[in-house]
């Protein structure tokens, strides 16, 4: 993940004596939501304890919170989005031009929702809804399901816990790939996983684990 997003983020949640000069446009919000109306245009949006909802057909530079979610309707256009503590729900048409990182988030990609860079967090769940990911899919603890017809470059990479991140990850995450859904790159597994793979499905190359063929919608 990007180090100075991490680090800005967490001193925001430590309640460190950071300044943020808000440019034109820009939303930062401390203990409550940060909204942007449906058709709107926004700059960076961003929150502490609290949610950042955008509504349908809007536009924004940056969606970031600590301490709650990030929630995009459909058709938003949106560079990038990064939430510490919150899930992370892309409406349907959406298109993210950069990256989507979470830690301890869930992330939902809805119908047709289109990320240009890679989609990652530390736990919590990844699940793509017909959805395209350019830059591939990342975590240490979460459970990934590329749902039937998404399309995925750039592989997947299910990283080894370690340091702080260890704890709450024995676990072994679930991978599912479903019906007519494409994986391209290499699925590389740095821990144990369960891999579950649909016959109607094409993947890359596989890294540390064993797929398991499934026939029908879900396995």
């Amino acid at each position: 993940m990007r180090r100075h997003h991490l680090a800005f983020a967490l001193a925001l949640a430590f309640c460190l004596p950071l300044a943020a000069v808000a440019g034109d446009g820009d939303i930062d919000k401390i203990n409550g939501t940060a909204r942007v109306e449906a058709g709107a245009h926004a700059g960076d949006v961003s929150t502490v304890n609290g949610a950042v909802r955008i509504g349908d057909n809007a536009v924004v530079e940056e969606a970031s919170t600590v301490n709650g979610a990030v929630e995009l309707g459909s058709h938003v256009q949106a560079e990038s989005i990064d939430t510490v503590n919150g899930r992370v729900e892309v409406g349907a048409d959406s298109r993210i031009r950069d990256t989507i990182e979470a830690v301890n988030g869930s992330i939902h990609l809805g119908r047709n929702a289109d990320v240009g860079g890679r989609v990652s967090n530390v736990n919590g769940a990844i699940e793509l809804d017909g959805a395209h990911v350019a830059g591939g899919l990342g975590t240490v603890g979460g459970d990934i399901n590329v749902g039937a017809g998404s399309r995925v470059e750039g592989g997947i990479l299910v990283e080894k816990p370690g340091g702080w991140f260890h704890w709450g990850n024995s676990r072994a995450p679930h991978i599912v790939i479903g019906p007519h859904a494409v994986v391209q790159g290499t699925l590389e597994f740095r821990r144990e996983v369960v891999l579950e793979v649909s016959d109607s499905a094409q993947i890359g190359p596989v890294k540390g684990a064993t797929p398991k063929k499934f026939s029908g919608e879900h396995p």
